[in-house]
């Protein structure tokens, strides 16, 4: 093998900065189609319509496909910052880290019990009334949060490479000859 030690360590961590910040975008995305177009689109549903779509998206969202990006994100953002110690662009891995794991809270504390209310019996003007302004509002969180973490993690990605420059040279002094002072005589 020609890479050495530091160099493979390098590759791995690169890849799995890569993979979290595919995931958290994923994820963004997810957040961001809602807020854009699925919220929208069924607030100009009927009450019964609106609960029993949201309870089939409640259902076939938790799927592995979407739970590994939703959790792979959390995961591979935080073992991405651990593996960034010492490394250049490792605040900004950092800061998305963060900011996604705020996204996961907030979809944990704020949206999941929302879902698991709306999913109990119930009048559907009822049910819709407290659900959807907050599940709304906790979504747009989410999506700014993830969307953040994505543009950091990116950022990352972007300086871990980025050639440094080296310090600037002092002025060349010419040696002066023993005896003669060193500088200009006035």
């Amino acid at each position: 093998m020609t890479n050495t030690n530091g160099e493979q360590r390098s590759r791995t961590a690169g890849g799995v900065l890569v993979a979290a910040t595919v995931a958290s975008g994923l994820m963004a995305g997810t957040f961001y189609v809602f807020a854009c177009a699925v919220m929208p689109a069924l607030a100009r549903s009927d009450d019964r319509v609106y609960v029993d779509v949201m309870r089939d998206v409640n259902d076939v969202i938790e799927n592995p496909v979407f739970l590994l990006g939703f959790t792979g994100a959390l995961v591979l953002a935080g073992l991405a910052g651990w593996q960034s110690r010492g490394l250049p662009g490792r605040w900004w891995i950092w800061a998305g880290a963060t900011a996604y794991a705020l996204a996961f809270l907030v979809t944990v504390a704020g949206n999941v019990p929302l879902n698991d209310a709306l999913a109990r019996p119930g009048d559907p003007a009822a049910l819709r009334e407290r659900f959807e302004d907050p599940w709304v509002a906790w979504n747009v969180v989410r999506a700014a949060l993830s969307t953040a973490a994505t543009a950091c993690l990116a950022t990352a990605l972007a300086t871990r490479h980025r050639p440094t420059r080296p310090a600037p040279m002092p002025p060349h002094r010419a040696a002066a000859p023993h005896g003669t002072p060193h500088g200009p005589v006035h």
